[in-house]
């Protein structure tokens, strides 16, 4: 690699990140640690136990280093040891009642030091940083494994972002015009100013703190839910999200009680049409539409519960 302004450039970026998060004083967070210390009392409070050897291999650290480190933990109290039962020439070390205090007290201060800085940043540019993070860790580090998805409820900026996220992927996907982003933001303003929790419900995907997917039931009346606004993101595909999120609509219309499933799609979205019918939806009718500009084929199909 000969690219000197590119090294220049990483290297500029390191040093600012270095100074963005106080990793070069001598207090690490404004506690007793350095920030060495504060790393290896996180790996030792993040497992059930370690062993020294194991410290040094996923740290880096020199030996020697290490064991004084470990002797001054044992000294103040924050760590113990025990025999490796898989490997009698080797110790297991876990933290004490007083090391987990100083460990969780340690992820406090580095979560508010991290929100403190996104406090000052526009809406969706934290999001936008931390998908950089998440690029930057796959192309450097090929042992990374993605985060794995959660579905959480809905919150304050979620409905929104389903009408950002919904609308622009269908206009450069399959050049809809803003039509369609006119219903989905009706659709879902109608769910935040109706909202019955006890019969509605938002499924927001999460990946790695970005949201990446969603779904909602909504009360079409006479014991019939309706599945609204199915997506999953195009960097999360492939995850099996999409059924996930159907599964649950499922699930949940069945525990309120209603009697059927119905939604509206169009013929096109073949991922999401494969989902509804592997999971027992059945085709109801269908009719041609220029509802959003090009010509599509809607579709209802409907869930008996």
């Amino acid at each position: 690699m000969s690219d000197i302004p590119l090294i220049e450039t990483a290297r500029d970026f390191n040093r600012f990140y270095t100074n963005f998060l106080g990793l070069l004083n001598k207090a690490y967070l404004d506690s007793p640690f350095t920030l060495t210390d504060a790393r290896i009392l996180f790996e030792i409070g993040s497992h059930d136990g370690v062993s020294a050897v194991g410290l040094v291999r996923d740290l880096h650290l020199d030996p020697a280093y290490l064991s004084r480190i470990l002797k001054r933990f044992r000294a103040e109290g924050l760590i113990e040891t025990s025999p490796d039962p898989a490997d009698l020439r080797s110790q297991v070390i876990t933290v004490t009642d007083q090391g987990r205090e100083q460990f969780e007290e340690l992820g406090r201060r580095a979560n508010a030091q991290i929100a403190a800085r996104f406090d000052n940043l526009a809406a969706g540019e934290p999001e936008a940083a931390v998908r950089a993070m998440g690029t930057i860790r796959a192309l450097l580090d090929p042992a990374a494994k993605p985060a794995p998805a959660i579905l959480r409820p809905h919150r304050a900026g979620d409905i929104g972002w389903i009408v950002q996220s919904q609308s622009r992927f269908y206009t450069e996907e399959y050049g809809w015009d803003l039509r369609f982003e006119a219903l989905v933001a009706d659709v879902a303003g109608k769910f935040l100013a109706n909202f019955d929790p006890a019969l509605e419900y938002c499924w927001i995907a999460e990946r790695g703190g970005i949201n990446v997917g969603s779904v909602l039931i909504t009360n079409g009346g006479d014991g019939i839910a309706k599945l609204r606004l199915l997506y999953v993101d195009k960097s999360a595909r492939g995850l099996g999200l999409g059924k996930r999120l159907v599964d649950e609509c499922i699930r949940f219309s069945r525990q309120k009680g209603y009697r059927e499933l119905s939604l509206w799609t169009n013929d096109m979205l073949d991922a999401a049409r494969a989902i509804y019918i592997k999971t027992g939806f059945r085709l109801v009718s269908e009719e041609r539409h220029r509802m959003f500009g090009p010509e599509a084929n809607g579709q209802n199909w409907l869930l008996t519960l």
